[in-house]
Formats: structure tokens, sequence, C-alpha cells
């Protein structure tokens, strides 16, 4: 597997071409490809071309380096081979939820699953509400419905 760094121009099969941002642990690397950013795993990547764009230079009165935010856990996602996999966000805070489901929508588009489940719960109504406003705002979703057999749940088109 290639090693990518910052600035690095890759290809993502069913994605197209983009920048790496960001390297990340376990071979992932933050990606942007038509004005969106998606982690994808390195193996998932091959060289754009064999130029490397310069990355960008600290400004003037900027921070510095941006500490790197370890992306949520894996364990929350439950796959099934050939079926829709479903995220469980019970117990998780709003901004935990947004994040999971964010690293979650991206795997579903790259394995090129067309229906994907999130398990938000019936509780107070918060998560739920998250879950929605993130998922009318990304790009890759094409349509989300409550599961009329489970409100707890959210059956998401991609």
């Amino acid at each position: 597997m290639t090693d990518f760094a910052p600035g690095d121009r890759v290809h993502v099969v069913s994605l197209g071409s983009g920048v790496v941002r960001e390297a990340r642990n376990a071979g992932r690397y933050l990606v942007e490809i038509k004005g969106a950013t998606i982690v994808v795993a390195g193996s998932q990547l091959t060289a754009a071309e064999s130029e490397r764009r310069a990355p960008r230079a600290a400004t003037k009165g900027s921070r510095g380096a941006v500490p790197e935010i370890s992306p949520p856990r894996r364990s929350d996602v439950e796959r099934s081979s050939g079926g829709s996999a479903s995220l469980d966000l019970h117990g998780k805070t709003v901004e935990e939820t947004i994040d999971a489901l964010d690293l979650f929508l991206n795997d579903a588009c790259l394995d090129g699953r067309p229906e994907v489940r999130v398990i938000h719960g019936r509780g107070g109504g918060r998560l739920k509400a998250a879950v929605h406003k993130r998922l009318g705002q990304h790009r890759s979703v094409r349509a989300f419905r409550l599961d009329p057999a489970n409100p707890g749940v959210t059956i998401v088109s991609l």
C-alpha cells in the first residue's frame, strides 16, 4: 500500500479524483473531492499524478497545526454481507452522533450500499433531530424516512 501525504493528488474509484488533506490513523486519509471531505482507507486510493501539491503554509496569526481528532469507534457499525449496514447511536451525545454518522455515511458510499439504517432511538428526540438535520445537509443522501415498523430507526437511501 502506498503512503500519501497532505497535498497529494489521489483517485478514489467510485468517487473521482481529489487531494489528501490529512493522514489519519490506521491507514486512513481525509480526502477532499469535489468540495466535500471524506475519510477514505488507503487501500481505496491510487496516485492521480506523480507530482505532489505543496501543502498550505501557515499564515500570519494562524494557530499552527490543528490537533488530530480520533475517528468514532467502528464497533457501533453493524455490517452484514450483501445486506444493509446499520449504525447504533444509543448512548451518544449529539456531537458524537454527528461524527459517527458522517464516518458511517462515507463508508457506506465507498462500499456502494444503496440503503442504510441509523438507529437513534425514540427518547427525547435530540438525536433523531440531529440525525435528520445532518442527513438533509449530506450530499450523498438521496432520501431518508422513519422506519414505519420502528420510529427509533431512520432508513437512508444513498
